[in-house]
């Protein structure tokens, strides 16, 4: 079965889920799903610390939202193939927010009666099926450091591309550092 629409808990005001404890009796959360998220750092880290990669260029959102690790793996992974087919070695890309909010979904029968076997409850707890990670207006979300300005034109592109894969409105911030 497919996952729930981002709609169902993107938009929704939420307190970070995620209490786990060494100690199965204290422990709110009793399954923690795996991160999906590969890497956070990626392309040539050296040139970026030396400062030869001059550009920065950081797509932020717009809203307060919460984001799927698999929204944010999925933006992640055409984001590092455009870059890495395109620029080769001179850049230097990484994935800021971390997926560390557990979200539950009560699960319902659909179809033809099913409402007459079940009605559901108020405020049921539910299973845990994905993390997220929460964030608040104009926080960052993607940041890629270059060095050409034919490059900055590449990945304002890139982020473009990508924007239909995010459950919110984004904005990019261009930065030049000496």
């Amino acid at each position: 079965m497919a996952i729930r629409r981002s709609s169902a808990y993107s938009k929704k005001t939420v307190v970070p889920y995620t209490r786990t404890s060494k100690q199965k009796s204290k422990a709110y959360v009793k399954t923690v799903p795996p991160s999906k998220i590969v890497k956070f750092s990626m392309g040539n880290l050296n040139l970026f610390r030396e400062g030869k990669l001059q550009h920065i260029l950081i797509l932020a959102t717009a809203e307060k939202i919460q984001i799927r690790q698999n929204a944010i793996e999925a933006c992640r992974q055409y984001i590092h193939k455009k870059l890495d087919e395109e620029l080769g070695g001179p850049y230097f890309f990484r994935v800021i927010p971390f997926a560390h909010h557990i979200q539950r979904e009560n699960k319902m029968l659909t179809g033809a009666g099913s409402d007459r076997m079940q009605k559901g409850m108020q405020l049921s707890f539910g299973k845990t099926i994905a993390k997220a990670a929460i964030l608040r207006k104009n926080d960052p979300i993607f940041s890629a450091a270059v060095q050409s300005q034919k490059a900055v034109s590449f990945v304002r592109k890139t982020y473009k591309q990508v924007k239909s894969k995010l459950p919110c409105t984004i904005k990019m911030i261009y930065e030049f550092s000496k």
